[in-house]
Parts: structure tokens; C-alpha cells; sequence
């Protein structure tokens, strides 16, 4: 069984790298001995980071020979059908789709967010995506809308790969680092660009200020993204009265060992926030795209957002404090309701391979 697999990867950014690496190990513990191939734009380094064969996804002639040499082609996960970053983006990974299709390959949308899409992009979807056998995605607003699309594909709702993600053992010594001393709570932030970021940014570091004055929290921005991330937390610890720590561009189960640490986060982040679910770890969520919204909403989060990008109304400064000390002062109480959801959220991500595992058999 030869399985490729096409999704954003090799592009550095942690939270893709982590469904990867989760993807790749339930292939291989559910279908001993099989072929699997990564599409990446760096495909010596992906075939090294996850044992695995990996075809240059941008050489047309190399993807269309693994098209054709796979038996099931997987799609996902990650937001790949959306045109809100472009919609170059977008023909690529229907493309995919339409190419896996019209081979007569075996051909499953996994675990993917759907949309944001516009006229044209929900065209795109609907005719290159046609005849695929298999659906699944994170969101019930992802199902409703690739469900309106796709009529005669089985759409079901899942959750993201990522709640089965294991960091391992490693338990990072954050107080040689000048982290969390000793009775300090931790604070991790993950920021990315967005649209209308300066705003963003400012908000942000008054709200880590805030928790640094009140609480004594110490507060450590974490670049999930890369350079880019890396960036924008330079840009927060700028505009800050008090003295955040950016920690280094690090590997996954690091970055994750980090969050688990944490006793918040503000994240803007979808995979900070999974994990942040995943080890019951209470956040501020700023919902730059519906994914992240949509996280919020599946799991019944209690506290509204600190930030929406594009938003017309802005919290005032009086309501950004009251959020933050429900954030410090319920802890117990969101942490618990964390917990709970994420046994539930596994649940669901394991269902993602459940599908695969009966598309396989037909």
C-alpha cells in the first residue's frame, strides 16, 4: 500500500509539521510495511524528518509520477481548500485532488478546515473536487459548507489529527532559561501575522504587561511559525513595559513540551490552541481565521476572544483586564472543562483514520 500525502509541509511551520508526524506514524502502525510518500518543497529534509519517500511538490512531471504510484491519496490535513491566502493556493491543492480523481486513485479530503471561499473559489472546489470517496473535517462550519459543495462525497465531522500528537518526555528546563522562576505562572504567547496586526500587537502587550503588574506572570512568546512568527513577537515584546522572553525558533516536541508547561496562553495559533486543548492548558484565543473560531465554538470555550482581526468593535481596556483575570482566577475551572473536551477531541481525531482505514478497504 503506497499512501502520498499532500498537504502544507516542509515549510517549517510547527503546527503542519505536527500533523505530519502524526499522520505518518498512524500510517504506519495501521498499515505495516506500506510506501509512504510526502509532497515538500525540501523533500531531502522531509524524507529524513519522517522516514518516509518525499516528491518535489513543485515539479509537475515528479507529482504527477506519484499521483500515479499511489494507491490513496491523501489530502490534508490543515486548511488547504481556502482562497483567503490565494487562490494560486487553492488550484494547487484541488488540483491535486482533481489529478488523484481522474487517475481513478482512491482520494480523501482529511481532516481539513474548508473556507474561507468566494464565488470563484467555492467554483474551483466543487468542480475539481468532484468524485473524491472520502471526506472529513475539524469543523461543523467546514461540513456544512464542503457538504453544499460536494453532494455526492460523505462529508464527516472529526477534529484535527493534532489531538493525538505525543511530546514525548522532554520537559524542558525553562528556569535556566530566565523562564518561570520559582511561584511565577507561566504565560506562552503564540502571535503570527494577520491582518491589522499593529492593533493586534498593541492589545497584546497590554495584556501581557497587565498579567506581568498583577499576577507576576512571566511571559515567553513561542514562534510556532518561524521567522515570520518570530517577527511579530518581536513586534509585542517592543511595544511592552515589561520584560517578555522570546524563545528560540525550536523543534515540535519542544514546542509542545513548552505549552504543556504553560499555566496560559494567548494564542492566535490554531495548533497552539490544540495544544493548548490537548494538555488542558487555559487560553485567550485570537481568532484571525474561522478555524480558529470554529475550535472555540466545537468545544464550548467559555471565554470570548481577546482580539478579532478585522473586527469593528474593540474591547475596551477595562474589559481586556476583566478577561485577563478570568484567565488567571478560573484556571481550575477552564482547565477542567479542557480536559474534558480533549478526550473527546482524540476521539475524533482518531476517527480521521477510521475513514481512511474504510476507504482503503473498498
Amino acid at each position: 500500500m503506497r499512501f502520498l500525502l499532500s498537504g502544507y509541509y516542509g515549510f517549517g511551520n510547527l503546527g503542519d509539521e505536527a500533523l505530519a508526524r502524526v499522520i505518518v506514524a498512524e500510517l504506519k502502525q495501521r498499515y505495516a510495511g506500506c510506501e509512504i510518500d510526502v509532497l515538500s518543497p525540501h523533500p531531502e529534509d522531509t524524507a529524513r524528518e519522517f522516514g518516509v519517500a518525499s516528491t518535489p511538490r513543485a515539479q509537475l512531471a515528479a507529482l504527477r509520477e506519484a499521483i500515479a504510484k499511489a494507491d490513496v491519496v491523501i489530502s490534508g490535513g490543515g486548511g488547504l481548500l481556502q482562497n483567503a491566502t490565494s487562490t494560486r493556493s487553492l488550484l494547487y491543492y484541488a488540483g491535486i485532488i482533481r489529478a488523484a480523481n481522474r487517475a481513478k486513485r482512491k482520494c480523501m479530503i482529511f481532516a481539513q478546515s474548508i473556507g474561507p471561499l468566494d464565488f470563484l473559489g467555492k467554483t474551483v472546489v466543487r468542480e475539481w473536487c468532484k468524485g473524491t470517496r472520502r471526506a472529513t473535517v475539524r469543523d461543523e462550519r467546514s461540513k456544512k459548507l464542503l457538504t453544499s459543495l460536494l453532494q455526492g462525497t460523505p462529508v464527516e465531522q472529526t477534529a484535527d489529527p493534532v489531538f493525538l500528537f505525543k511530546h514525548g518526555k522532554e520537559h524542558p528546563d525553562l528556569e535556566n532559561e530566565g523562564l518561570a522562576p520559582a511561584g511565577a505562572p507561566l504565560v506562552v504567547v503564540c502571535v503570527r501575522k494577520a491582518p491589522g496586526i499593529a492593533e493586534g500587537v498593541t492589545i497584546v502587550a497590554n495584556t501581557v504587561d497587565y498579567l506581568s503588574e498583577k499576577y507576576g506572570a512571566h511571559v515567553a512568546l513561542l514562534p510556532l511559525g518561524g521567522t515570520e512568527d518570530a517577527e511579530v513577537s518581536t513586534m509585542v515584546i517592543r511595544k511592552c513595559k515589561s520584560s517578555p522572553t522570546l524563545l528560540p525558533v525550536s523543534d515540535l516536541g519542544r514546542a509542545a513540551a513548552v505549552i504543556a508547561r504553560a499555566d496560559a496562553v494567548i494564542g492566535m495559533r490554531l495548533h497552539a490552541l490544540i495544544f493548548a486543548v490537548r494538555y488542558g492548558v487555559p487560553f485567550l484565543a485570537i481568532p484571525y481565521d474561522p478555524k480558529v473560531a470554529a475550535l472555540c465554538e466545537d468545544i464550548g470555550y467559555p471565554l470570548p476572544p481577546l482580539w478579532i482581526p478585522g473586527s469593528k468593535r474593540r474591547l475596551e481596556e477595562a474589559e481586556i483586564r476583566t478577561l485577563a483575570d478570568r484567565l488567571m482566577s478560573d484556571r481550575q475551572e477552564l482547565a477542567s472543562h479542557l480536559r474534558s473536551e480533549a478526550v473527546r477531541m482524540r476521539a475524533l481525531a482518531a476517527r480521521n483514520f477510521e475513514v481512511l482505514d474504510e476507504l482503503v478497504r473498498e
